[in-house]
């Protein structure tokens, strides 16, 4: 992919001082460890930070620097808002965030392209309901398959890779439900202009990686949505879509997620065998963190086998692996997953296994370390942490947590959210004497949705 230009943060290297970056990586690593976090900083991170190539660090760093200097924010640190980058790797400058129209076959383009781009653009800034953000998302993204170019140029690659990225920023913050439909039309643009071909080979490259990664997004908004029959579907479509391409970094997403969709759909055997090919695809990527997800994929489908052995061996791998940090090799998907992900994946393995006091120590963690920004797993981790803690008799706390999750689906949409929120409910039901458990189950009998929940 191309390189974008950048800027040097000045402030940063002011911050710095009379440190040599490697004293000051030093110094890093060292507040990581007051705080819990483990980051692989060096001189070479520090420089890359300073010449404008990371422009927004990720949520490690950020926990990191912001103990370091108590009291700032990150723009108060030189960085961009984080908006601007979510969907790319941290180190490297993505497109604006107004997505091109694909050009007509004459070569001009749609003269409304400006005005929905700044429509866009303003829900995203303004973080406003699920429902107006799924709304402008079906204005643009990619416009439509009547537009077509010949023959797809840089400004399609572009608009790909910001829907890709623009989709996933609504997911952190709103859930699925609201954004699934809307997101059907830019992937089947997306694969309209790989039919029509590209100018030049690296653009068709880019298009195959996009169209791949959009398709494992929109899968993502159908998983998360109970429509595991799309998510499959979409997911296979990836796969695919990686192996023309012989894409290993999108073949090991595609499986990621498919292992994903298995173990939730009762299938642990099939969870385990594509969590194992994703690892292999994933094998020469030199990213540790993505070896650790799918070391953490395949745990849960041992654990939904009721193997605990297997399970342990693979948490184990899992451990060893993130405890390696990050790298510049990490795909920039993985921007999701860091301690707060990690420890939720093994809260799921444990309450598979029927621990479910053990389970609930984890999910309490998830919940806890999760940045906010992603509003989504907020409430995903404590919902976790609900069911958890009403499997392992703890009712009034599990309708506490539940309770919390109630106010954040102000925001957030999941039907896997509100499925699980039903199953909690079942669950206090005998205990709905106490005043706590009695006022959860009737807020969540008054909400629409499965279960009432």
């Amino acid at each position: 992919m191309a390189a974008f230009p950048h800027s040097p943060n000045s402030t940063f290297r002011r911050l710095r001082g009379q440190h040599s970056p490697a004293e000051f990586a030093a110094l890093v690593r060292r507040a990581a460890k007051e705080i819990g976090e483990t980051v692989s900083c060096d001189a070479r991170y520090i420089g890359r930070v300073e010449s404008g190539e990371i422009r927004c660090p990720n949520y490690a760093y950020e926990r990191v620097f912001l103990h370091m200097f108590p009291g700032r924010a990150l723009a108060d640190l030189g960085f961009s808002p984080r908006e601007s980058v979510r969907g790319r790797s941290a180190h490297r400058d993505p497109a604006p965030l107004s997505v091109p129209t694909p050009r007509s076959p004459s070569g001009s383009s749609s003269s409304s392209s400006s005005k929905e781009s700044d429509v866009l653009r303003r829900a995203f800034m303004a973080g406003g309901s699920a429902t107006v953000a799924a709304a402008t998302l079906s204005l643009t993204l990619l416009g439509d398959t009547r537009r077509i170019p010949s023959r797809a140029g840089e400004s399609e690659a572009v608009a790909v890779e910001d829907a890709v990225r623009q989709i996933r920023l609504l997911d952190d913050r709103h859930g699925a439900d609201a954004l699934y439909r809307r997101a059907a039309e830019p992937l089947r643009t997306a694969y309209a202009l790989l039919d029509a071909g590209a100018t030049r080979q690296s653009t068709e490259d880019r298009l195959h990686s996009g169209a791949g990664e959009l398709a494992v997004s929109v899968g993502w908004l159908a998983h998360d949505s109970g429509r595991f029959d799309d998510a499959r579907s979409h997911y296979a479509e990836a796969l695919a879509t990686a192996r023309v391409a012989r894409d290993a970094g999108l073949e090991a997403h595609a499986f990621s997620n498919m292992a994903f969709l298995a173990r939730d759909c009762g299938r642990s055997r099939e969870a385990v065998r594509a969590a194992q090919a994703g690892r292999r695809a994933a094998r020469s990527l030199g990213s540790p963190r993505l070896l650790s997800l799918l070391a953490l994929r395949e745990a849960g489908g041992w654990a939904g086998l009721g193997d605990r052995k297997a399970c342990e061996e693979s948490l184990t791998r899992a451990h060893t692996e993130f405890s390696r940090g990050e790298s510049d090799d990490d795909p920039e998907w993985m921007s999701f997953f860091g301690q707060a992900e990690l420890e939720s994946l093994e809260a799921r393995c444990w309450s598979a296994l029927g621990e479910h006091a053990r389970a609930a120590r984890h999910a309490r963690r998830a919940a806890d370390l999760q940045d906010p920004h992603f509003a989504r797993n907020v409430a995903l981790y404590t919902a976790e942490l609900a069911g958890d803690l009403a499997r392992a008799g703890a009712p009034d706390e599990a309708a506490w947590a539940g309770g919390r999750v109630l106010d954040l689906l102000a925001e957030v949409q999941s039907t896997r959210i509100r499925s699980m929120l039903a199953e909690t409910a079942a669950t206090l039901v005998p205990h709905q004497r106490s005043p706590r458990v009695s006022t959860f189950l009737t807020r969540v009998a008054a909400r629409p949705g499965p279960g009432g929940a």
